[in-house]
């Protein structure tokens, strides 16, 4: 059996525990999480390993990226099988605060970011959520300060907004992001998953197929906006309630009107019952 990750709660305790993996200049690689690790997960953590010498996972569901309405207190915990998994893949350490050590009585500091941070995706349901994720992803960032740093390509808009944030406020991190791992039938992984009942599971791959579609047609030189409404009504038949389904130039997110303003990046967000998903591909 895998010997487990040394685990670490405290801001101290954490930086005791990266002096002892720094020892002769041994580059360390952070994988951000919030736990209920899966198969996409785990390919972060290869792709980490084959980055650095030494690996570190946080594991800390974050508060302030979910609005009052949102599933933060039923988001899924898995404590046991996350370190099982972690262990099985060697991870060097894992950073687990508690809401009490990231946000201390009187923290009173926001990252508000903007550019891709305000594009008009997830900002524009979620308009909250950025300013969260900027705020404890700079903290992760400035408590391990990793030499790299890898995000999952899932969350598209959060790989350009945490890349920029790095950029911009000089935090000496590579931010790299890791393809999106799938399911056979083409969803994509994520742990809001388990939330689908059995039909809605079956019906949930319809976003990668009218992605692919879409981008079929944009590839085969068909009108762009026509290109894009027409998988977007794929995905609306299915039964999805669709937020976003648009194509943005791939770096900034800017809104473009034809393939030849790209790289092309096709996004999408929408419900299936109670569950909100998103993806995306390039084209």
């Amino acid at each position: 059996m895998p010997r487990s990750p040394m685990v670490v709660r405290t801001v101290p305790a954490l930086r005791r525990a990266l002096e002892s993996l720094r020892a002769r200049k041994a580059a360390v690689a952070l994988v951000p999480t919030m736990g209920a690790l899966h198969d996409g997960h785990v390919s972060l953590v290869r792709l980490a390993k084959r980055r650095a010498q030494k690996v570190v996972v946080s594991i800390f569901v974050n508060p302030t990226q979910f609005a009052p309405t949102e599933d933060f207190g039923s988001y899924p915990r898995t404590w046991k099988a996350d370190v099982a998994k972690l262990a099985a893949e060697k991870v060097d350490l894992i950073w687990n605060p508690d809401v009490k050590a990231m946000y201390p009585e009187g923290f009173a500091t926001r990252i508000a970011p903007e550019g891709p941070a305000i594009a008009g995706l997830e900002d524009r349901f979620r308009p909250h959520f950025f300013g969260g994720v900027a705020t404890v992803v700079g903290k992760l960032f400035t408590q391990v300060r990793p030499d790299v740093a890898i995000f999952g390509e899932k969350d598209f808009q959060q790989l350009r907004v945490v890349t920029q944030m790095a950029a911009d406020l000089d935090l000496g991190v590579r931010v790299v992001g890791s393809r999106t791992v799938r399911e056979r039938d083409g969803l994509a992984m994520s742990s809001r998953n388990v939330y689908l009942s059995p039909e809605e599971r079956q019906t949930a791959p319809v976003l990668y197929c009218a992605m692919k579609e879409t981008a079929k047609r944009l590839k085969a030189g068909e009108d762009f906006e026509a290109a894009i409404s027409a998988g977007r009504e794929l995905v609306t038949q299915a039964g999805f309630v669709v937020d976003y389904f648009e194509g943005r130039h791939a770096e900034t997110l800017a809104p473009i009107a034809s393939v030849k303003d790209g790289p092309v990046r096709l996004l999408v967000a929408a419900k299936l019952g109670k569950t909100r998903l998103i993806d995306n591909i390039g084209v």
